[in-house]
Parts: structure tokens; sequence; C-alpha cells
């Protein structure tokens, strides 16, 4: 007859509880009973409230321009401008404040803010044989851009660029030439709300209603002088433009 084996079970319990632990298991035994097949819950952090900048810190308030060219000439280049906060330096318009011809353009080139002038470099100096081709020059036109200071991108930002288009109407008012010359998409936008090359092909017309001034400002649209050293073969459209800038202009 076989002989029923005896068993310490104490002893054997005792042996694989130290098995476990010799494995990495941190908990051998536990008062509760536990659930081995649930999910585990995903501890979430708390939302953390954030407030949002006021618009009033990232860009300039919209205050009131001057009523005068000197005062937003001025302006121009002090803390409230919309630009007052970009990198670099303002360039000041340059040229008479009664000049019979007004160029705007889009914004200083990188040689400019060195310089402290606008149009200082290439594009600059075919910007002076364009002028002298018309029998003017800088010392005879108004010269300004939509963006005193050159955006980070080199265009204008979305965000301010109907301010902007706001203070360059409003300069070219206070100028009230006979003549505006607008050069590139961002002027031409300000100005006429359209690009260059859908403006281009007319005298457009501005009227003023200014007391001394003249009724109406012809407008012409042409392309940037940056953009005809890219694309030199425009050039010859880019005259048709400015013979018809100074027709009729005496």
């Amino acid at each position: 007859m076989g002989v029923y084996p005896q068993h310490d079970w104490q002893s054997v319990a005792a042996s694989a509880l130290d098995w476990w632990r010799d494995a990495g298991i941190d908990t051998l035994v536990d008062d509760l009973p536990r659930d081995w097949f649930a999910v585990p819950a995903v501890a979430v952090a708390p939302p953390v409230a954030v407030t949002a900048e006021p618009v009033s810190a990232q860009l300039p308030a919209n205050v009131a321009l001057p009523a005068t060219l000197a005062a937003l000439l001025e302006w121009r280049l002090g803390t409230d401008a919309p630009e007052a906060s970009w990198s670099g330096i303002s360039i000041a318009a340059s040229g008479p404040l009664d000049a019979a011809v007004m160029v705007l353009v889009d914004c200083p080139d990188r040689e400019d803010g060195p310089a402290a002038t606008m149009l200082s470099g290439a594009p600059g100096r075919l910007f002076d044989r364009m002028l002298a081709a018309i029998g003017l020059s800088r010392e005879t036109v108004h010269l300004t851009a939509v963006c005193a200071r050159r955006p980070a991108a080199g265009r204008v930002d979305p965000t301010v660029e109907a301010r902007l288009a706001e203070i360059a109407l409003h300069h070219v008012r206070l100028v009230a030439p006979k003549r505006l010359l607008l050069l590139g998409n961002a002027a031409s936008r300000a100005i006429l709300g359209t690009d260059a090359a859908n403006a281009r092909g007319g005298l457009r017309n501005l009227n003023h209603d200014g007391p001394n001034k003249n009724d109406d400002i012809g407008i012409v649209a042409s392309f940037h002088p940056r953009f005809l050293i890219e694309k030199p073969a425009l050039k010859a459209e880019a005259w048709k433009d400015l013979q018809m800038l100074t027709r009729g202009l005496a």
C-alpha cells in the first residue's frame, strides 16, 4: 500500500513568497482584494488657467492720428506707431512737405537701417535713375513707406496692415501731392486695395477736399525697384507708368 506524502504547507508557502520577493514583487500580501484585470486609472493633471495677453500689449492702441503733417512725421517715429516694438530703427520720410510728387513704397530694405535712408542700396540706385528719367530727384519728391521699420519677414504683418494703410492714406492726404507713385504690392494695397499688377495701366484719382489743396490726387501704381532688378524685362512697363505719372504735370 502506498504511503501519502507529508507536506509542510507553511514551508512551501514561505518558499513561494521568498521567490516572488527575489523576483522583484514589491507587495507580497495585501489586506484588501485586488482586481488584477482592471484598467489602471490615468492621472489627469488639473487644468492650468491661461490668461490671454491683452491686445493692447500686443499692438499699439489705435490712437487718433495727428492732424498736421509735421506732427504725423514725428508721431511715426514715436512709441505709438504700430512698428514701435519691431526691431531696427524707423526711417523717416524725406523730401519737401509740399512736393508735387509723392512716392510710397512698402518698407525699408535691409541696408536702409544702417544708412538711416530709404532706398539706399541697389534698388535705391535704380530708383534714382527712374526719377532722373522723368526729370525728378529725391530732393523734389516726398518719399515714405507703409512701414517705417522693416518687418522681420520683409512683409507687412496682416494684423497691422489695415492700421498701416490708414496711416499711409492719412499721410497722402496731408501732403496732398498732384501725383502719387505707388511702388510695390504693399503700397498699392494700402491706397488702392489691390496689388500693383492689378492697379497698373491707368491714372486713378484720390479725391481730397481739404482747404487750399488739390481737389484730386493722380495715382499711378508700378513695380518696386527691387522687383525690377529681379525681373528686368518689366522695366519697359515701369517706364510707361513713369510717363503716365508725369503726363499733364506742370
